[in-house]
């Protein structure tokens, strides 16, 4: 079982689980408290099935499930990686306006993650590979900055 984690500038930290059986499992968790636990697909472990919000509580009333009376064993393995979080707005020129985010591959082509879509209605965190995305959308990406720099132009389509 290996773990990480990496520090998300402005958001909290990210901790990524491979299991032995080679399941991926995060948890972001957000500087105010907030927690999301985000499944991944055995077949390719970047797409996420599903994802869970938690508040305060119920994170430490699924951490006493899982780990009764043991302080959970975090971080161990570290890494200090500059990361960047930035907001990319969706113009209607975009290829993918309309599109599902899967269609970006925005990890798989940049390493980018993109961790939420901002639309006048309001935010949509961890948004799924099904999220149709729309002309006036602000998606907000996290990556190295040559990542989310190589996802802008991607999804404006230059």
């Amino acid at each position: 079982m290996t773990t990480k984690s990496t520090k998300l500038p402005g958001l909290g930290k990210q901790y990524d689980i491979t299991t032995r059986t080679g399941r991926h499992i995060s948890v972001v968790a957000h500087q105010d408290g907030r927690r999301f636990l985000g499944f991944y697909r055995e077949d390719d472990p970047d797409a996420c099935q599903a994802t869970v919000q938690l508040d305060h509580e119920e994170a430490a009333s699924l951490a006493e499930i899982l780990a009764p009376g043991e302080s959970p064993r975090l971080g161990t393995c570290e890494m200090e990686i500059d990361l960047v979080t930035v907001r990319i707005p969706m113009s209607g020129q975009s290829p993918y306006s309309g599109e599902p985010l899967g269609a970006t591959q925005a990890r798989t082509r940049t390493g980018a993650s993109i961790v939420a879509v901002l639309r006048r209605t309001g935010a949509v965190p961890s948004p799924t590979p099904d999220f149709r995305l729309e002309a006036g959308d602000t998606l907000v990406a996290v990556g190295t900055r040559e990542g989310v720099d190589e996802l802008t132009r991607i999804i404006a389509g230059t």
